[in-house]
């Protein structure tokens, strides 16, 4: 079985000096190139993702207020920064459609794992609220579209951009068939978007299958490798999960310019591994990266780059930044509250 990837790069979603652009992977392939990665990934064609697909999370009027602005020749589609052109209807449609057409390809056994290098980017997308730079939430689609074209019971969601998936615990806040766990910087009224504390565990059906690590700054290689060590992978096993979804933001990389975390390309790397070697064990390898935030060029090229490398098994990571010059925030009193606060379910 082969290591896949999906591309739509969205060349015209595009505003002028705004962070999420198209440059962000317009040229990923070419850049790639050198590295000799591609000759050994499988590419898989994007297609359009239907109406009824995207509203399997979201509202009829997000979709179609989405696609009116669209027409108009596009705007603002909220009251901060998520923008539309006129294409970017479609090209929203074609992300989200190409992270399903991935998805099939590994749970009919095509494939066995991938990376859906996908924008605009979808994971701050509620049901019925668009926000973040994102416009459909390409993950929780892909989710839904497991569970109804391929029977899943249970689907684990993984997100470690720096900021709170937000849509993604809107739509499946209450819903036991998800597993949702992020880390994330978590400074109210100062970061976007101000959510995901750790309190936040889920409600009815879903209590205490949302799993909220709410950082302060400066966490870095170290300190996500002890909160994935003693927190997010024995949620994982606990979950028993048939598919592993990462909501993959390489924003928390201490380089990038919208935000202020610590974490270098080598420690992005061993959170990559440490999740397919999850999927190993728990789910015959199925496991799907999805690609969130960002925004430092060299670094998000060099941790897609260092993620191929681990998808395809290969014990390679080049990190041309070098680690952070910070110190490490200290997280253990975090962990041992978020573990205390969750034994109960």
């Amino acid at each position: 079985m082969s290591t896949i990837y999906v591309y739509t790069p969205a060349i015209n979603h595009q505003k002028q000096g705004h962070p999420e652009h198209n440059g962000r992977i317009g040229n990923l392939l070419h850049w790639l190139e050198p590295f000799g990665v591609l000759g050994d990934l499988t590419a898989v064609s994007p297609r359009h993702a239907t109406f009824e697909e995207i509203t399997s999370v979201h509202s009829k009027g997000l979709v179609e207020h989405v696609r009116n602005v669209s027409l108009i020749g596009g705007g603002n589609l909220d009251h901060g920064d998520t923008y539309c052109t006129r294409e970017s209807y479609d090209l929203a449609r074609l992300a989200v459609g190409g992270t399903c057409a991935a998805v099939d390809e590994i749970m009919t056994g095509k494939a066995k794992n991938g990376f859906a290098l996908v924008r605009p980017p979808g994971h701050h997308a509620e049901k019925d609220r668009i926000s973040g730079f994102c416009l459909f939430n390409n993950i929780a689609v892909a989710a839904r579209h497991a569970q109804y074209n391929h029977g899943l019971k249970r689907v684990a969601i993984v997100d470690f951009d720096v900021h709170h998936g937000n849509g993604t615990q809107n739509i499946f806040y209450g819903d036991p068939s998800v597993l949702f766990i992020s880390t994330h910087l978590y400074l109210p009224r100062y970061f976007y978007p101000g959510s995901g504390h750790h309190m936040e565990m889920g409600e009815g059906d879903g209590r205490g299958l949302t799993l909220n690590v709410p950082l302060i700054p400066n966490v870095g290689d170290e300190g996500y490798a002890f909160i994935f060590k003693e927190v997010v992978l024995p949620q994982l096993r606990a979950y028993q999960p048939e598919l592993i979804l990462v909501s993959a933001g390489f924003d928390a990389h201490w380089e990038d310019p919208l935000a202020m975390a610590n974490l270098s390309l080598n420690g992005y790397a061993q959170l990559g591994r440490s999740l397919i070697q999850e999927a190993e064990s728990l789910c015959d390898g199925r496991i799907l990266f999805v690609l969130e935030g960002g925004y430092h060029l060299e670094a998000l090229h060099h941790a897609i780059l260092n993620l191929f490398y681990s998808l395809l098994g290969q014990d390679k990571i080049v990190d041309p930044l070098g680690p952070s010059p910070e110190s490490d925030s200290d997280v253990k009193g975090l962990v041992e509250v978020i573990k205390q606060d969750h034994l109960q379910f």
